[in-house]
């Protein structure tokens, strides 16, 4: 835990805030009565579902709220300056001075038209009155500060040439710049994988210790909130519910919904040997009571495969050398089977996902569903095809048409493919629709009508309209809340067994990932470097990154704070390779039944 000088009073005090929006109808509050203080050197998290008022909160404190549309009473204290009295003018120079802010998607953050280094020195030129040269000197030492590699070479890049974790690293540089008494971080690292997650909490918490900043931290990760929380303040639906130490939050919640938000966190290794998937706890909501999931059904390997990969691979040309996205991959798929392929972004996951689907064509290898190969399909069979085998994308409101009904939605595959007339699509909607855990009724809504949880649930009924049996779910739970990813997952575990469904599910989020598998496949730069039994990926792990992978989930307890393995401080390698390289051929080693690690390359 942190060390903090409560005797010189908080960095930021925040009394009886309330926030409210216009509507037609009329001022609607969002956030009621909130008050919380932030002292030099400490922690404090803020956490609750989406919709619950924590990102309000952080933005009434910065004033970033639209004026006229938005309204705060209250007071917002910065060491004794009242924020909400302050001007226009006063409030820029607190901005990126006083308080950092780190939000939650730095790509939208990031001006993709200037450089990375430009974008740094802006705010030491505003804040600081530095020359563009000094600004640019110090910009360079800030990004080596983040540990961003080749700093020198890369200060005048722009955003896209950048990962996601290093996006971040150079948002903690902005927002670090002015050297802020306050630095408010909004889920800043709820997108990203869990190695580079753990990366950009160390880096936090070391820079937090050199310069003695008070952190707000927004989140829905209880995880994240152990490790690195003092305190925490627990918000439901605009109002805080509960506050205190993180320890005491932890060992004793007095809120059901902290309770249920605690018992919801899927935790790993409380799987044991069990051979099957497990469902998460069912949480009731009023008193926060969970009940222990109970166990799926297993898979016998006797089993026909419904699906086979052999020596898949999908490479795309560049100007300067060629992206070995999925290189050699193999694997099988049996019905009612469920197999995870997990991995950090860039690692080839969703390519091999969107391969075996044919949304991009492979390059080299054989994709045989049902006994049929589709890699080489003509428009017709790939129609056949996306019948028995259907995709659930990561983010159902991009893949869902904002102009249609859901209802239409969910229909549009049934009358494309002529297998129901409206009137009969309409009821097999709102089937589906029940099904799924949503209200038969809601099919004349639009998609911006539902929440997250529930769009992700559309998004599955839509996959199931044509009765499918193999799915590909690519990232299906990871942007959701604690409970509504534990929802969508009973879910898919339980339309899985009353049809028997294959899942190819695709994921970073380890934890989840040992609750819900049969079998799991670690990939690495395009390649599976360890494949086997659920149990014996998580019980075993023999290749390092499969190691690193699970050594970096965040522990949801505070009494085991600090035990995240030490920052690799490197980037993933680049998959690009020069025209004309010809990749090793891997050999496997087989550890126990069914459970395969990849040998090193001897070329």
């Amino acid at each position: 835990m942190n060390t903090t000088d409560k005797a010189a009073g908080p960095v930021l005090s925040i009394r009886n805030l309330s926030t409210s929006f216009r509507t037609p109808e009329g001022w609607r509050t969002v956030i009621r009565d909130i008050s919380l203080d932030v002292h030099a050197g400490e922690t404090v998290a803020i956490v609750g579902e989406s919709g619950s008022g924590k990102s309000v909160t952080a933005l009434s404190t910065m004033r970033l709220l639209p004026p006229g549309k938005a309204r705060c009473e209250g007071r917002i204290l910065l060491q004794g300056q009242d924020l909400l009295q302050a001007s226009e003018r006063e409030m820029r120079a607190v901005r990126g001075g006083s308080i950092g802010m780190i939000f939650q998607e730095p790509m939208t953050s990031l001006n993709p038209v200037f450089t990375i280094g430009n974008q740094i020195a802006e705010s030491l030129v505003l804040h600081r009155a530095m020359s563009w040269s000094e600004a640019e000197a110090e910009a360079l030492r800030l990004m080596e500060r983040v540990r961003i590699p080749a700093a020198k070479t890369r200060l005048h890049e722009y955003p896209h040439k950048f990962s996601g974790g290093m996006r971040q690293r150079v948002m903690i540089a902005m927002a670090l710049a002015c050297r802020p008494t306050l630095l408010i971080a909004d889920e800043p690292t709820t997108a990203l994988d869990v190695t580079i997650q753990a990366e950009i909490l160390h880096l936090l918490r070391d820079l937090q210790r050199e310069e003695n900043m008070g952190v707000l931290f927004i989140t829905h990760d209880m995880g994240v909130v152990a490790e690195i929380a003092d305190r925490t303040v627990v918000m439901l639906r605009g109002d805080m519910i509960e506050t205190g130490e993180t320890t005491d939050i932890f060992a004793a919640p007095k809120a059901a919904y902290t309770r249920m938000l605690l018992a919801s966190i899927p935790r790993l290794g409380t799987m044991g040997k069990s051979e099957a998937p497990r469902r998460f706890p069912e949480v009731d909501a009023t008193t926060g009571e969970a009940t222990e999931g109970r166990d799926m059904t297993e898979v016998s390997p006797s089993v026909a495969p419904i699906l086979e990969v052999k020596d898949l691979s999908v490479r795309f040309d560049l100007p300067n050398g060629r992206v070995h996205a999925v290189e050699g991959v193999s694997f099988d798929l049996r019905p009612g089977e469920t197999l995870s392929l997990v991995g950090e972004s860039g690692c080839g996951k969703s390519t091999t996902g969107r391969a075996i689907i044919r949304l991009v064509n492979p390059t080299a290898g054989a994709v045989v569903i049902g006994g049929e190969d589709v890699t080489h399909a003509g428009a017709k069979a790939l129609r056949a095809m996306r019948r028995s085998s259907q995709m659930i994308f990561q983010d159902p409101f991009a893949s869902l048409n904002p102009r249609i009904t859901i209802g239409s939605a969910i229909a549009e595959p049934m009358l494309a493919h002529g297998i129901a007339d409206r009137r009969a699509a309409k009821d097999r909607v709102s089937e589906l629709l029940e099904q799924v855990g949503l209200s038969a009724a809601m099919a004349d809504r639009h998609p911006h009508e539902f929440s997250g949880g529930q769009r992700q649930r559309i998004a599955i009924a839509r996959a199931l309209a044509l009765d499918p049996t193999f799915i590909v779910a690519d990232e299906a739970v990871s942007a959701l809340d604690v409970s509504v990813k534990a929802q969508v997952s009973n879910l898919l575990l339980d339309l899985q067994e009353k049809h028997g469904l294959a899942y190819l599910f695709i994921s970073h989020d380890m934890a989840v990932v040992e609750r819900m598998s049969h079998r799991v496949a670690v990939m690495y730069l395009g390649e599976i470097v360890e494949i086997g039994p659920r149990a014996a990926i998580f019980g075993n792990p023999q290749h390092p990154y499969t190691r690193r992978l699970i050594s970096a989930v965040p522990i949801p307890d505070p009494a085991r704070r600090g035990l995240l393995n030490p920052p690799l401080n490197e980037e993933i390698k680049s998959p690009v390779r020069p025209f004309g390289y010809v990749p090793p051929r891997r050999t496997y080693r087989e550890i126990s039944a069914g459970h395969f690690v990849q040998q090193a390359a001897s070329a």
